[in-house]
Protein backbone atom coordinates (compact mmCIF):
# COMPACT_ATOMS: atom_id res chain seq x y z
CA UNK A 1 0.00 0.00 0.00
CA UNK A 2 2.71 2.23 0.82
CA UNK A 3 4.28 1.52 -2.97
CA UNK A 4 0.78 2.26 -4.66
CA UNK A 5 0.65 5.40 -2.37
CA UNK A 6 4.21 6.79 -3.83
CA UNK A 7 2.85 5.32 -7.16
CA UNK A 8 0.14 8.00 -7.14
CA UNK A 9 1.79 10.69 -6.01
CA UNK A 10 4.70 10.16 -8.85
CA UNK A 11 1.92 10.09 -11.41
CA UNK A 12 -0.33 13.18 -9.99
CA UNK A 13 3.53 15.09 -9.23
CA UNK A 14 4.00 14.09 -13.22
CA UNK A 15 0.86 15.44 -14.27
CA UNK A 16 0.94 18.67 -12.79
CA UNK A 17 4.34 19.24 -14.26
CA UNK A 18 6.54 19.35 -10.50
CA UNK A 19 9.53 18.06 -9.56
CA UNK A 20 10.40 17.18 -6.39
CA UNK A 21 11.65 20.06 -5.01
CA UNK A 22 8.61 21.90 -6.28
CA UNK A 23 6.49 19.45 -4.53
CA UNK A 24 8.21 19.22 -1.09
CA UNK A 25 8.42 23.66 -1.32
CA UNK A 26 4.27 23.40 -2.15
CA UNK A 27 3.72 20.87 0.70
CA UNK A 28 6.33 22.77 2.83
CA UNK A 29 8.93 19.30 3.17
CA UNK A 30 12.17 19.00 2.01
CA UNK A 31 12.57 17.04 -1.38
CA UNK A 32 14.20 14.06 -0.15
CA UNK A 33 10.66 13.61 2.14
CA UNK A 34 8.84 13.20 -1.33
CA UNK A 35 11.60 11.24 -3.22
CA UNK A 36 10.79 8.81 0.43
CA UNK A 37 7.51 8.93 -0.27
CA UNK A 38 7.69 7.89 -3.97
CA UNK A 39 9.88 5.04 -3.74
CA UNK A 40 7.77 3.69 -0.53
CA UNK A 41 11.12 4.49 1.77
CA UNK A 42 11.73 5.79 5.07
CA UNK A 43 8.73 6.64 7.48
CA UNK A 44 5.26 6.67 5.82
CA UNK A 45 3.68 9.91 5.03
CA UNK A 46 1.61 11.42 7.94
CA UNK A 47 -2.07 12.44 8.05
CA UNK A 48 -1.52 16.36 7.20
CA UNK A 49 0.83 15.02 4.60
CA UNK A 50 -1.55 13.19 2.92
CA UNK A 51 -3.89 15.95 2.81
CA UNK A 52 -1.48 18.42 1.95
CA UNK A 53 0.07 16.37 -0.97
CA UNK A 54 -3.86 15.80 -2.01
CA UNK A 55 -4.43 19.70 -2.16
CA UNK A 56 -1.79 20.20 -3.98
CA UNK A 57 -2.00 17.88 -6.65
CA UNK A 58 -6.21 17.84 -7.03
CA UNK A 59 -5.77 13.77 -5.87
CA UNK A 60 -9.74 14.45 -5.06
CA UNK A 61 -9.04 12.83 -1.90
CA UNK A 62 -7.71 9.81 -3.21
CA UNK A 63 -4.32 10.16 -1.45
CA UNK A 64 -6.60 10.96 1.57
CA UNK A 65 -8.64 7.70 1.43
CA UNK A 66 -5.01 5.60 0.54
CA UNK A 67 -3.71 7.05 4.01
CA UNK A 68 -5.36 4.16 6.21
CA UNK A 69 -4.33 1.35 4.38
CA UNK A 70 -0.87 2.47 3.94
CA UNK A 71 -0.46 3.27 8.00
CA UNK A 72 -2.42 -0.06 8.15
CA UNK A 73 0.67 -2.02 7.30
CA UNK A 74 2.35 -0.53 10.78
CA UNK A 75 0.33 -2.59 12.77
CA UNK A 76 0.43 -6.69 13.51
CA UNK A 77 -1.81 -8.67 11.33
CA UNK A 78 -4.24 -9.73 14.43
CA UNK A 79 -4.98 -5.83 14.90
CA UNK A 80 -5.85 -4.50 11.30
CA UNK A 81 -8.89 -6.63 10.68
CA UNK A 82 -10.23 -5.29 13.71
CA UNK A 83 -9.44 -1.94 12.35
CA UNK A 84 -10.99 -2.54 8.62
CA UNK A 85 -14.49 -3.28 10.85
CA UNK A 86 -14.01 -0.02 13.72
CA UNK A 87 -13.85 2.13 10.52
CA UNK A 88 -17.32 0.99 9.54
CA UNK A 89 -18.58 0.76 12.77
CA UNK A 90 -21.53 2.47 14.36
CA UNK A 91 -21.21 1.38 17.52
CA UNK A 92 -18.47 0.95 19.40
CA UNK A 93 -18.27 -0.41 22.81
CA UNK A 94 -15.24 -0.93 24.43
CA UNK A 95 -14.00 -2.13 28.38
CA UNK A 96 -10.12 -1.37 28.66
CA UNK A 97 -8.42 -3.42 31.25
CA UNK A 98 -4.67 -1.75 31.67
CA UNK A 99 -4.44 1.59 29.38
CA UNK A 100 -7.11 4.38 27.80
CA UNK A 101 -8.60 3.01 24.67
CA UNK A 102 -6.55 4.46 21.49
CA UNK A 103 -9.73 6.46 19.91
CA UNK A 104 -9.29 8.73 23.47
CA UNK A 105 -5.80 8.63 24.08
CA UNK A 106 -3.44 11.83 23.69
CA UNK A 107 -0.65 11.65 21.74
CA UNK A 108 1.40 11.60 24.45
CA UNK A 109 -0.13 8.95 26.35
CA UNK A 110 -0.33 6.75 22.78
CA UNK A 111 3.71 7.78 22.31
CA UNK A 112 4.69 6.09 25.59
CA UNK A 113 1.66 2.90 25.41
CA UNK A 114 3.16 1.98 22.20
CA UNK A 115 6.36 2.61 22.67
CA UNK A 116 6.79 -0.91 24.48
CA UNK A 117 6.00 -4.52 22.86
CA UNK A 118 7.60 -7.15 21.09
CA UNK A 119 6.12 -6.35 17.89
CA UNK A 120 8.03 -3.23 17.95
CA UNK A 121 10.60 -2.84 15.60
CA UNK A 122 11.78 1.00 15.35
CA UNK A 123 11.33 4.25 16.06
CA UNK A 124 9.95 5.19 12.91
CA UNK A 125 7.50 2.54 13.41
CA UNK A 126 6.70 3.94 16.48
CA UNK A 127 5.63 7.55 15.18
CA UNK A 128 4.14 6.06 12.07
CA UNK A 129 2.14 3.56 14.90
CA UNK A 130 1.17 7.27 16.65
CA UNK A 131 0.55 9.12 13.45
CA UNK A 132 -1.88 6.64 12.59
CA UNK A 133 -3.54 5.86 16.20
CA UNK A 134 -4.24 9.81 16.33
CA UNK A 135 -5.82 10.04 12.32
CA UNK A 136 -8.68 7.05 13.64
CA UNK A 137 -9.58 9.46 16.11
CA UNK A 138 -10.46 12.01 13.42
CA UNK A 139 -13.79 9.85 13.02
CA UNK A 140 -15.54 10.76 15.96
CA UNK A 141 -15.43 14.04 15.08
CA UNK A 142 -17.11 13.32 11.55
CA UNK A 143 -20.45 13.31 10.35
CA UNK A 144 -20.78 10.05 10.29
CA UNK A 145 -19.43 8.76 13.49
CA UNK A 146 -19.78 6.05 15.61
CA UNK A 147 -20.92 6.26 19.13
CA UNK A 148 -18.47 5.65 21.35
CA UNK A 149 -18.92 3.41 24.88
CA UNK A 150 -15.86 2.82 27.26
CA UNK A 151 -15.60 1.53 30.36
CA UNK A 152 -12.39 1.90 32.37
CA UNK A 153 -11.18 -0.65 34.92
CA UNK A 154 -10.45 1.70 37.91
CA UNK A 155 -6.40 0.24 37.10
CA UNK A 156 -6.39 2.43 33.85
CA UNK A 157 -6.47 6.05 36.08
CA UNK A 158 -4.06 4.58 38.57
CA UNK A 159 -1.14 3.07 36.16
CA UNK A 160 1.12 6.56 35.82
CA UNK A 161 2.09 6.00 32.54
CA UNK A 162 4.58 8.93 30.96
CA UNK A 163 4.91 10.86 34.32
CA UNK A 164 2.47 12.62 36.40
CA UNK A 165 1.54 15.49 32.87
CA UNK A 166 1.21 12.90 30.55
CA UNK A 167 -1.53 11.31 33.01
CA UNK A 168 -3.14 14.52 33.78
CA UNK A 169 -3.42 15.37 30.38
CA UNK A 170 -5.00 11.95 29.69
CA UNK A 171 -7.35 12.38 32.28
CA UNK A 172 -8.43 15.88 30.93
CA UNK A 173 -8.65 14.28 27.56
CA UNK A 174 -11.45 11.79 29.24
CA UNK A 175 -13.26 14.29 30.74
CA UNK A 176 -13.40 16.68 27.46
CA UNK A 177 -14.21 13.56 25.45
CA UNK A 178 -17.52 12.67 27.82
CA UNK A 179 -18.91 15.82 27.77
CA UNK A 180 -19.37 15.38 23.69
CA UNK A 181 -22.72 13.99 22.73
CA UNK A 182 -21.24 10.27 21.04
CA UNK A 183 -18.99 9.85 23.84
CA UNK A 184 -19.58 7.81 27.11
CA UNK A 185 -17.15 7.06 29.66
CA UNK A 186 -17.55 4.82 32.65
CA UNK A 187 -14.91 3.63 35.44
CA UNK A 188 -15.44 -0.38 36.97
CA UNK A 189 -13.81 0.70 40.55
CA UNK A 190 -11.55 -2.14 42.20
CA UNK A 191 -14.35 -3.45 44.73
CA UNK A 192 -16.61 -5.09 41.66
CA UNK A 193 -14.01 -7.96 42.20
CA UNK A 194 -13.33 -10.57 39.51
CA UNK A 195 -15.54 -10.40 36.03
CA UNK A 196 -15.68 -12.22 32.66
CA UNK A 197 -12.84 -9.66 31.25
CA UNK A 198 -10.50 -9.70 33.56
CA UNK A 199 -8.37 -11.33 31.46
CA UNK A 200 -7.62 -8.62 28.68
CA UNK A 201 -9.51 -5.81 26.77
CA UNK A 202 -13.20 -6.28 25.35
CA UNK A 203 -14.39 -4.62 22.20
CA UNK A 204 -17.86 -5.06 20.62
CA UNK A 205 -18.62 -3.27 17.27
CA UNK A 206 -21.58 -3.14 15.68
CA UNK A 207 -21.72 -2.41 11.67
CA UNK A 208 -24.04 -0.89 9.69
CA UNK A 209 -26.14 -3.78 8.99
CA UNK A 210 -26.64 -4.47 12.67
CA UNK A 211 -24.51 -7.57 12.92
CA UNK A 212 -21.88 -7.35 16.01
CA UNK A 213 -18.37 -8.67 15.75
CA UNK A 214 -16.53 -9.17 19.00
CA UNK A 215 -12.63 -8.29 19.54
CA UNK A 216 -10.74 -9.32 22.79
CA UNK A 217 -6.49 -7.91 22.82
CA UNK A 218 -3.68 -8.54 25.37
CA UNK A 219 -0.50 -7.37 25.36
CA UNK A 220 0.84 -9.01 22.12
CA UNK A 221 -2.38 -10.70 20.70
CA UNK A 222 -5.90 -9.83 19.38
CA UNK A 223 -8.41 -12.23 18.30
CA UNK A 224 -11.78 -11.05 16.45
CA UNK A 225 -14.61 -13.18 17.09
CA UNK A 226 -17.41 -12.85 14.14
CA UNK A 227 -19.24 -16.68 15.03
CA UNK A 228 -23.05 -15.54 16.22
CA UNK A 229 -22.48 -17.83 19.08
CA UNK A 230 -19.66 -16.51 20.27
CA UNK A 231 -20.49 -13.24 19.70
CA UNK A 232 -23.08 -13.16 21.56
CA UNK A 233 -21.87 -14.35 24.49
CA UNK A 234 -18.96 -11.29 24.36
CA UNK A 235 -22.56 -8.99 23.82
CA UNK A 236 -24.04 -10.65 28.01
CA UNK A 237 -20.26 -10.07 28.67
CA UNK A 238 -19.91 -6.26 27.74
CA UNK A 239 -23.65 -5.54 28.95
CA UNK A 240 -22.48 -7.08 32.26
CA UNK A 241 -19.36 -4.87 32.69
CA UNK A 242 -21.68 -1.74 32.16
CA UNK A 243 -23.89 -2.41 34.48
CA UNK A 244 -21.42 -3.14 37.66
CA UNK A 245 -19.40 -0.34 36.85
CA UNK A 246 -20.04 3.52 38.24
CA UNK A 247 -22.36 5.39 36.39
CA UNK A 248 -21.31 8.34 34.14
CA UNK A 249 -21.35 11.20 36.43
CA UNK A 250 -20.00 9.43 38.98
CA UNK A 251 -17.29 8.07 36.98
CA UNK A 252 -16.28 11.23 35.80
CA UNK A 253 -16.21 12.74 39.65
CA UNK A 254 -13.84 9.79 39.96
CA UNK A 255 -11.71 10.94 37.03
CA UNK A 256 -11.59 14.13 38.35
CA UNK A 257 -10.33 12.92 41.69
CA UNK A 258 -7.67 10.72 40.37
CA UNK A 259 -6.87 13.86 38.52
CA UNK A 260 -6.19 15.85 41.05
CA UNK A 261 -3.68 13.52 42.40
CA UNK A 262 -6.57 12.51 45.49
CA UNK A 263 -5.30 9.36 46.29
CA UNK A 264 -7.91 8.59 48.56
CA UNK A 265 -10.53 8.84 45.72
CA UNK A 266 -13.82 7.77 47.72
CA UNK A 267 -15.73 5.08 45.15
CA UNK A 268 -19.75 5.40 46.12
CA UNK A 269 -21.44 2.28 47.95
CA UNK A 270 -23.93 -0.16 45.82
CA UNK A 271 -26.94 1.61 47.41
CA UNK A 272 -25.54 5.47 46.62
CA UNK A 273 -24.57 3.82 42.81
CA UNK A 274 -28.46 2.41 42.23
CA UNK A 275 -29.92 5.69 43.50
CA UNK A 276 -27.81 8.27 41.11
CA UNK A 277 -28.18 5.47 38.26
CA UNK A 278 -32.09 6.15 38.79
CA UNK A 279 -31.98 9.65 38.78
CA UNK A 280 -29.96 9.87 35.49
CA UNK A 281 -32.69 7.13 33.51
CA UNK A 282 -35.38 9.44 35.19
CA UNK A 283 -33.74 13.00 34.15
CA UNK A 284 -32.70 11.04 30.67
CA UNK A 285 -36.13 11.44 29.22
CA UNK A 286 -35.38 8.57 26.44
CA UNK A 287 -32.32 6.70 27.86
CA UNK A 288 -30.31 9.06 27.20
CA UNK A 289 -27.24 10.12 30.23
CA UNK A 290 -26.71 13.57 30.93
CA UNK A 291 -22.26 14.38 31.52
CA UNK A 292 -21.53 11.11 29.47
CA UNK A 293 -23.24 11.81 26.13
CA UNK A 294 -24.66 8.51 23.71
CA UNK A 295 -27.78 6.77 23.89
CA UNK A 296 -27.31 2.42 24.84
CA UNK A 297 -28.06 0.88 21.46
CA UNK A 298 -31.07 -1.25 20.71
CA UNK A 299 -29.72 -4.72 20.46
CA UNK A 300 -31.46 -6.92 17.61
CA UNK A 301 -33.51 -9.13 19.23
CA UNK A 302 -31.58 -12.69 19.28
CA UNK A 303 -33.14 -15.93 19.20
Amino acid sequence: MAALFGARVRRLRTAAGLTQAELGQKTHVVSTRITQIERASGAKPTLALARSLDAVLGADNLLVDLWPYVYREAFPDWSRAFMAHAERAVFIGQYAAHVVPGLLQTEEYAREVLSVGLTLSSDAQLEERVAARMGRQERLHTADRPALWAVLDEAVLRRPIGGPAVMRGQLERLLEAAATPNVTVQVLPFEQGAHDAMGGSLTMLTLLDGSDVAYTEGAHYGQLVEEPTEVRQFVLTYDRLRAAALPPLMSLDMIRSVMEDNRGAKVPSRSERRRVAQEQLQQSGRGRLRGGGGRIPRRRARP
